[in-house]
């Protein structure tokens, strides 16, 4: 078996009994770009049918601490989806989201940078 990956998509090449079998598995980059832990959050929330008082329980956490946990994380696929916004207003815009930056900070970081754009053109 051969995986070749590229721009997001897996091309696995597998050597069948009687042929060659071909099995191409494109990720959007939404979820491509998100952590392992967010990717295993959607999962369970998927598979408990988008109830946030199940994934409470499987989460041993309150609804409140899921519902933040969820509107965060739609906050970080929003702004991954969000094409308009340059790479580095979205990296400061994803560690705000993500707590590694508070958003006092990098409202501040996102201004600066503005205007020093402005000013170089």
């Amino acid at each position: 078996m051969l995986n070749i990956v590229k721009n997001n998509v897996t091309i696995i090449f597998d050597n069948l009994k009687g042929g060659a079998g071909v099995a191409i598995d494109i990720l959007p980059d939404w979820l491509n770009n998100l952590d392992d832990e967010d990717v295993v959050f959607v999962k369970k929330f998927l598979l408990a049918s988008g109830s946030l008082k199940e994934i409470a329980d499987i989460y041993s956490v309150t609804y409140p601490t899921v519902r933040l946990r969820l509107d965060r994380l739609i906050q970080k696929i929003k702004i991954i989806e969000d094409n308009s916004n340059e790479p580095y207003i979205s990296l400061i815009k994803r560690l705000a989201v993500s707590e590694k930056l508070d958003f006092g900070t990098a409202k501040i970081l996102i201004s600066e940078y503005k205007k020093m754009k402005k000013e170089i053109d």
